[in-house]
């Protein structure tokens, strides 16, 4: 995110804002291996928890997956409903439980880039196992942070440029394997895998959690 952007929404807006339709760069090294976890898990069916201005969502919706969009920001939503009217899409705050329809209704939740903005986290991950049906996957990523990585931030003087401090609603959950690990199989989860993305593994820009609900 932009300075600029940390300026003029630090202390104005009470939602994540969404500036605009284009596609988040995570993108580029997010798309395809979750892609691929879907097609491995057979899932046809896609809920997008946390879907931003809904640009995932609609190449999912591309690739003939059946989707439907959840955000709790008015803003991305807006955006997400006027780029991909093809799509469903709507706003929801995952504090509180998805609507009863909504229960066991999914092969798959994918939520990208999301979690480490969530001060209680755990109600993401609630809100996933409750969409699945029996036997389906949640796909989730986060931001790296292992040993190296941290240290080369710390040496080269950007944890500022990483971490948007002044950014109201960015990050604020820092997580390693194991945390996220843990977060998805209090929820019922088994992890299946972790996959690391962008760069070489130990600079990673990102990490995948791929985790089944029983059957």
């Amino acid at each position: 995110m932009s300075e600029a952007t940390d300026r003029n929404f630090s202390s104005a807006t009470q939602e994540f804002v969404w500036e605009g339709a284009e596609v988040p760069e995570a993108h580029s090294y997010l798309v395809s291996p979750t892609v691929k976890a879907l097609r491995e898990q057979r899932a046809r069916v896609v809920l997008d928890l946390g879907c931003g201005n809904g640009s995932f969502s609609a190449l999912l919706r591309s690739q003939n997956f059946i989707v439907m969009g959840c955000d709790a920001s008015a803003s991305g939503i807006a955006l997400a409903r006027e780029a991909h009217p093809e799509v469903d899409f709507f706003e929801h705050d995952i504090s509180n439980p998805l609507p009863a329809g909504f229960a066991g209704a999914y092969d798959a939740v994918v939520s990208l880039e999301v979690v480490e903005h969530l001060m209680q986290p755990r109600h993401l991950v609630a809100r996933a196992y409750s969409a699945l049906r029996p036997g389906g996957v949640l796909i989730m990523s986060t931001p790296y942070h292992g040993y190296w990585k941290n240290l080369s931030l710390a040496l080269t003087n950007r944890f500022d440029a990483h971490w948007h401090p002044l950014r109201d609603f960015g990050h604020v959950k820092f997580f390693s394997r194991r945390t996220l690990s843990q977060l998805a199989c209090e929820a019922g989860f088994s992890t299946k895998q972790f996959i690391r993305v962008g760069r070489i593994p130990a600079f990673a820009c990102s990490m995948i959690l791929v985790a089944l609900k029983p059957e």
